[in-house]
């Protein structure tokens, strides 16, 4: 019996590749088919004939033919593999992923030199944003192209999962290790789902979570709102009031890609940050001068109840770094843990590339972003690669061993405040 299949690619999209907004996050898999032979065996004559019979039927294929022995005679399969080309790579970029001298007109007086120096060697000529935070203050130590970074954002891509993941834990729906049905017999857990960006992972948990539930959480953790606090020309990011249309994806699309978000680097870092920290969302400041430095007090916006999920989510973002979208960092940098989320996808002939993470550093946790964007070399895990660099650039300088105090300073809650046990009390701001 000749038996014919045609076999596509199965599972799940994610989204740190490229991606256009009008891109189909799921693949519906191709059918299998049968023809029947004759009883008489195949012939290599007639393997031949049946293989360009299914190429000229199926233009643009490849077929492969395999004889199985059984008890009843041979048996052919054919494995058809389509080869489509996504939208994306037919896409066509009009913005520039270079950029001469990205810090160009930055304020620097006020950042940690050795951290600066860091970030601008591997940010490079890349049109984008880097920036270093410190979790346990809300500190900004280096900001390279602070126009960029203080801009009106970007779509957020797939770092939105990091929301998404946090409400869902929040509200019960999941734990880290809780296979959510995605169709048929097809289940993800959220380590998997966070490691290698699954969108309709995602999907899912918006469906479940509702537009109403998902903008609660999103604005919570700081989405909508200014992140830093008295930062001359820092502008506002967009969380809408209203759910895409189902027609465009619904809420489900926004929990994947983020589509109709714009998120500003500073709010993601603020984010990322609570999460390094155990739950406290600092304002985050950005002294300007040696004497702002000297006078640096911590301002806390609100507290955040994560503790208990932030070690859910930690499995995914590990994985994230070293087996998934962001393993690129590895390539330059894997001498202590890093902790991240990619994210891919365009707009308007722009690509968008983010990369945010926190470090278990010898001297405590940093905080990083790197967002870049232009054409078809700016995309999540490139990002990730360029963070590598960034971390190694610290190494080589033997950052962590001369400068603690910079990056990790220990703070005791008082009440509503924190108080540094290196440079007084702090504030709490509504």
């Amino acid at each position: 019996m000749l038996g014919l299949w045609l076999a596509a690619p199965m599972g799940a999209a994610h989204a740190d590749v490229p991606t256009t907004r009008k891109s189909v996050a799921h693949r519906t898999p191709v059918h299998a088919s049968q023809a029947r032979s004759s009883r008489k065996p195949a012939t290599a004559h007639a393997r031949v004939a049946a293989a360009r019979t299914a190429h000229t039927a199926k233009a643009g294929a490849r077929a492969t033919a395999t004889a199985v022995r059984s008890r009843g005679g041979a048996r052919m399969v054919l494995a058809v593999r389509r080869t489509r080309r996504s939208a994306a790579a037919f896409e066509r970029f009009t913005s520039s992923s270079f950029t001469d001298n990205p810090g160009l007109g930055d304020i620097t007086a006020g950042e940690d030199p050795v951290v600066r120096a860091a970030a601008v060697e591997a940010l490079g000529n890349m049109n984008g944003t880097a920036l270093a935070i410190d979790p346990a203050s809300g500190r900004i130590l280096a900001m390279v192209n602070q126009r960029l970074a203080l801009s009106s954002g970007a779509e957020p891509c797939s770092t939105i999962k990091l929301a998404v993941g946090l409400a869902a834990l929040d509200e019960g729906l999941i734990t880290r290790d809780t296979p959510v049905n995605l169709g048929g017999h097809y289940t993800m857990t959220l380590t998997k789902a966070l490691a290698l960006s699954i969108n309709p992972y995602f999907e899912t948990l918006g469906r479940m979570l509702g537009f109403e539930r998902v903008k609660h959480y999103a604005n919570m953790f700081g989405l909508g709102e200014l992140a830093g606090y008295n930062i001359a020309g820092e502008q506002l990011g967009v969380y809408p009031d209203a759910p895409l249309p189902e027609s465009q994806g619904g809420v489900g699309r926004m929990c994947s890609f983020g589509e109709s978000v714009s998120m500003t680097p500073l709010q993601l870092g603020a984010l990322v940050s609570a999460m390094a920290n155990g739950g406290t969302l600092y304002y985050l400041q950005h002294p300007e001068s040696a004497q702002d430095v000297a006078a640096f007090v911590p301002k806390v916006k609100r507290l955040l109840d994560i503790a208990p999920l932030v070690p859910e989510m930690k499995d995914g973002m590990e994985g994230a770094v070293d087996y998934g979208t962001a393993r690129s960092l590895r390539a330059t940098f894997h001498e202590f843990p890093v902790l991240g989320k990619t994210g891919t996808c365009s707009d308007n002939g722009t690509r968008f590339g983010w990369f945010a993470s926190y470090a278990d550093t010898p001297a405590g946790r940093i905080v990083t972003v790197f967002f870049i964007e232009g054409g078809r070399p700016s995309f999540g895990p490139h990002a990730a690669e360029l963070t590598g660099e960034f971390y190694r650039g610290l190494w080589d300088r033997n950052y962590f061993g001369t400068k603690p105090s910079q990056v990790a300073t220990t703070y005791r809650w008082v009440g509503q405040t924190t108080t540094s046990l290196a440079a007084g009390p702090a504030t709490t701001t509504p």
